[in-house]
C-alpha cells in the first residue's frame, strides 16, 4: 500500500487491512482516479497474496465522499475499530495492519498517515505572494 501511495501521490488518512477487504480513506490522487489508484494497489497485492487462488480480490469496491471534520472522526473510528469488531483483537492498538497507533501515539507505520503529526514534520507551509 505504501508504495502505491507513494508512486501515486495519495493521502492515506486511515487505514486498516482485514483479512477478507481493506478500508481506506483517502483523498483524489493528483495525477490518477481513486479507480485507478485501487486497481493498482489490487495488482500489486493479488499478485504476491493470490498463490492458488483465481481471485484475491472483490472485483468491486464502495466509494463515498466524506465532508467536514466531524464525518472524517467518524469514519477513521469506524475504519479503527474493524478488526475490534471482527473479534481479531481485543483493542484497536493490538491491530498491527492499520492507521491506529498513528492516531493514538505518533507511531510510524508501514503506511505514510495524512495528519496533523506528519504535517508538523513536514515542517510549517509557506505562502508566498506574487508581486
Amino acid at each position: 500500500m505504501e508504495q502505491t501511495r507513494a508512486r501515486h501521490e495519495a493521502r492515506v488518512y486511515a487505514y486498516v487491512l482485514m483479512p477478507e477487504y481493506v478500508h481506506l480513506l483517502i483523498n483524489e490522487p493528483p495525477s490518477i482516479l481513486v479507480a485507478q489508484f485501487l486497481k493498482a494497489l489490487k495488482q500489486i497485492t493479488s499478485r504476491k497474496l493470490r498463490s492458488d487462488r483465481r481471485q484475491f480480490w472483490q472485483p468491486r469496491y464502495f466509494d463515498a465522499n466524506i465532508h467536514g471534520e466531524t464525518a472524517r472522526s467518524e469514519v477513521i473510528r469506524y475504519i479503527h475499530r474493524n478488526p475490534v469488531k471482527g473479534g481479531l483483537v481485543s483493542l484497536p492498538g493490538q491491530y498491527r495492519w492499520s492507521s491506529f497507533n498513528h492516531y493514538a501515539a505518533g507511531i510510524r507505520g508501514v503506511v505514510e498517515i495524512e495528519s496533523d503529526w506528519t504535517a508538523r514534520l513536514r515542517g510549517p507551509l509557506i505562502a508566498i505572494k506574487p508581486r
